[in-house]
């Protein structure tokens, strides 16, 4: 499935790339990290693949100007990446205003139920910093919530800032009420998202993928990861490209929007644009 490509590099602030087999596989997850503009990274391969026909691969492309590392020496070079340039705002660091923005943004990946705690929410703090007793807001449902308290690898914090991997206990909210990619915001936060209803037309400034070699044409089915949020949805115009969403979708300014074609048999990435 294509899905979990494009959840695992969206919750990522830079790629680890090592290379084992110069496959269609290879060739895909190098195109989604394209996709998304993911350009911090290390690139490795094994002693089985040919070091010029990978950066043949990669070139023209968001990883051709990774770090480079050898088989032995990944985790060095992963921890001597430092700080996206610019990350704060999603994917690739796509913009945003990074540690010190104003507000709280929270991307979920998980939600489930504790006895005792109640519902918890696991998630990466995208842009500013969440706090406890935070009122938040979950997009795209408009669900609101408060923050009972916060967890940073299994420790109790009062306050969590970007980038952060946190654990939330929410209060006022089920876990049937949360999707796998819905954002948590602070209240008063939200205007800088825009919430697509489903069943409207969105245009996208779009790139096709010279990758791709399906057709795009008004009336087929595709995915859409937008963030981690994965949407059914129709092409309603290919040029230029208009889609209608099956359910709603939180859209930050810095989130690009990769539409996916699962049958294909070559790439199933088709390209990626911004609202």
């Amino acid at each position: 499935r294509i899905q979990p490509l494009l959840q695992a590099a969206n919750m990522a602030e830079c790629a680890v790339f090592y290379v084992t087999a110069l496959d269609r596989f290879t060739g895909e997850q190098a195109i989604a990290l394209d996709a998304l503009g993911m350009g911090h990274g290390v690139l490795g391969h094994s002693d089985k693949v040919d070091g010029g026909r990978l950066d043949a691969l990669v070139r023209g492309t968001a990883l051709e100007g990774y770090a480079r590392a050898e088989p032995d020496g990944l985790r060095e070079a992963a921890d001597a990446l430092g700080p996206a340039p610019g990350d704060g705002g999603g994917a690739g660091g796509g913009g945003g205003a990074g540690p010190g923005a104003v507000g709280t943004r929270v991307a979920i990946d998980h939600c489930f139920d504790v006895r005792g705690a109640g519902t918890i929410a696991l998630g990466r703090v995208e842009e500013g910093a969440v706090r406890r007793h935070q009122e938040v807001t979950v997009l795209p449902s408009g669900a609101e919530a408060v923050v009972k308290s916060i967890q940073m690898h299994d420790d109790p914090v009062d306050e969590a800032a970007f980038p952060a991997r946190v654990g939330l206990s929410l209060k006022g909210v089920r876990p049937d009420d949360i999707s796998r990619g819905d954002v948590a915001v602070g209240r008063g936060d939200a205007a800088s998202c825009r919430v697509v209803p489903a069943g409207e037309e969105v245009p996208v400034r779009y790139e096709p993928s010279p990758f791709y070699r399906g057709p795009m044409a008004a009336g087929q089915g595709c995915l859409v990861s937008i963030g981690m949020q994965i949407r059914a949805a129709r092409i309603a115009s290919a040029r230029p490209l208009r889609l209608v969403l099956e359910r709603p979708a939180a859209w930050f300014p810095s989130y690009r929007a990769v539409v996916l074609r699962p049958e294909s048999g070559t790439s199933r990435i088709a390209g990626s644009g911004t609202l």
